[in-house]
This record gives C-alpha cells, structure tokens and sequence, in this order.
C-alpha cells in the first residue's frame, strides 16, 4: 500500500487492500523538491529509487516485488510507474482516484463518477472504497454502547469534517449547523458525534457542548461503532470519503454543506441524491430506506480478475475478515 500518509488516502487504500489479500505492508513516499513538484508526470526522485536503502518501493528481502501494490496521491505516480517497469509486470498495481496522467499509470485505475477519467482498465463507482464493511458493522453493533441505553431516543451520528482548500466553516455555516443540531436533540435526538483534525475548534467546542457523545482525538477511535450505532447520520459534505462511508451503513444520512466547495463535490452530492441515499440536513432526522452503496467489492473483484491465472492473491473477496496490516517504511538513519 503506498501513499503519502494523508488519511483521505491511505483509508481508501486500505480498504481495497483488506479486500484481497493475506498481508499488507504499508509505506509512504516524501519525494523531495523539486521531483515532489513534477508529480505526477515527472521522473522518480533519485533517492527513492529500489536500490537505494531505505527506499519506499524496495522489495522486503528475501520476497522480492509484491504481488499488488494499491496506491493514490499524485506524489506516488512516479513510484508506481516504477515499481511496474521494474518488476516486469509481475506486480498488479492499482491507483485509486485520478492523478491527471492518464488511465496507463497503472493496471487499474478506480475513480468515482465526478472525475473524468475513462478507459477499459478504468472502474467508475459513485462513491470511494473503505473499509466499512458489512462484518465490521455487525460486530460494532454488539459492542458496548457509546452512551448509555438509560438515555432514550434515537442515535443520530455526526460525523464532523472541517475547512479544505476549496471549502471553509463560516461563522454563519457553524451556527447553522449547530442550531440544527440542537434542534435534533430538542425533539429527542442522542447526538453521537466524532470530529476531524480539520474542525474549527468553534465548532468543536459548540458540538461537545450539546453532544451525548464526542470524540475529540484521544483514546481510540470509535468511529466504526458510531456509524453501527447510528440510526440516522449527519455527514459534512467537506469529506466525500466520510459520505461515501457513511451511505455504506443503510442509515439515512443528512448532508450539511459548508460555504464554497469545488464542483466535482456538487456533482457527487447530485449523482447520491438522485441515487436516494442522501438528503440535505434540515435540523430533523429523514426517514427512508435504501441499499448500501459499497465500490469496495467492485474494485477487488477487477483486482482479482486479473490475478485469477497467477494464484498470487486470496480468492475469497468477501472473506470475512480483512487481513493484518503493518507499516515496514520510513527511512532508516
């Protein structure tokens, strides 16, 4: 699994990797200046090259190349090109979301439906692989409450993203958003909410003022147990993976959108309210019914397809539970 370490990637990655294979060793790329500013169509920075020690795309000794490298981010283009030329095609490699250098950077290239790439090696879903799989949720479901059964009403999780380059929390987008989720909690709600690093910390603080629950970064995530738990969801549309993530669930999932936003995340909120998955946050819950969209399933099978002659991958992509992961890089002083 290769990235740059950013969490909107390496979450996605994960997800199709746990769908198909027996190990995963997770690395990540910090290419230098000015090959980190070339990606993705420039050369590979010298330093990364295989050879070198402590590069990010060395085969683990004794093993050689991987069977399957899953990879996304711009920056890790070059290293994904290379790690295709130099293993002689053994190694599957797949890229998810499009780096603007084309569908032949790798053997299969997933995108959602709001970029426009295409191609025969292309797979267009409408929302980004994860790791929200349907045994997770089960077993979330079984595990101890985040707030006490004592407190009556119905769970609704808030699932808090925060500013990015093309969308900001206003004063007025905070206290809309706020002023609507009281008035869930006024007519009943268990507000379970989680926030992001990027939150302002105004909204922050409001959220934890009128939560029954809030994780704030500390102590283990119980995000998966939230999106369970959850009756109802309330999503900021500043994350299309946390979206995507969520629709995964069968719960109905309201959508507050901040100020600005770019317009491939107008599409996407367009394609999943046409789908009926979606509806904007009014201050109450929705109620309706519809099939959990999940790419993840779609995306392993392609992997498997084309690893069904070499016996390199398991065979079972719905196996029940994803394989073990570890981190093997960094480079070593």
């Amino acid at each position: 699994m290769l990235t740059d370490g950013k969490a909107g990637d390496e979450q996605p990655c994960l997800g199709v990797a746990e769908a198909v294979a027996d190990r995963i060793e997770r690395r990540r790329v910090h290419p230098r200046a000015p090959w980190v500013w070339l990606a993705p169509w420039g050369p590979l920075d010298p330093r990364d090259a295989p050879d070198r020690y402590g590069s990010p795309i060395a085969p683990a000794a004794g093993e050689g190349w991987p069977d399957l490298v899953v990879a996304a981010g711009r920056r890790v283009v070059p290293h994904l090109r290379r790690v295709k030329a130099a293993s002689g095609g053994k190694t599957i490699t797949v890229f998810l979301r499009d780096a603007r250098a084309g569908c032949g950077i790798a053997d299969i290239v997933w995108v959602p439906e709001h970029d426009r790439l295409r191609g025969p090696n292309v797979i267009v879903t409408p929302t980004s692989p994860h790791r929200i799989r349907p045994v997770r949720l089960a077993a979330a479901r079984g595990a101890p409450p985040l707030v006490d059964p004592s407190v009556v009403g119905p769970r609704v999780g808030v699932l808090l993203g925060g500013d990015t380059r093309h969308s900001r929390f206003t004063d007025e987008d905070i206290d809309r958003l706020v002023a609507g989720l009281t008035r869930l909690k006024a007519d009943g709600a268990v507000l379970m909410a989680t926030a992001s690093r990027r939150t302002p910390p105004r909204l922050a603080a409001a959220v934890e003022g009128i939560a029954h629950h809030l994780w704030n970064g500390t102590g283990d995530n119980p995000y998966i147990s939230l999106l369970a738990q959850s009756e109802a969801l309330v999503v900021t549309a500043d994350s299309t993976n946390m979206v995507g993530e969520a629709v995964a669930t069968g719960a109905p999932v309201m959508v507050f959108e901040p100020s600005g936003g770019r317009r491939k995340t107008r599409v996407f909120l367009d394609r999943l309210t046409e789908l009926g998955v979606i509806r904007p946050f009014r201050g109450r819950i929705e109620r309706y019914a519809y099939d959990p969209i999940d790419s993840t399933p779609e995306i392993a099978r392609a992997i498997e397809a084309l690893a069904a002659t070499r016996h390199i991958l398991r065979s079972d992509a719905a196996a029940e539970w994803p394989a073990p992961s570890r981190e093997t890089n960094g480079r070593t002083k």
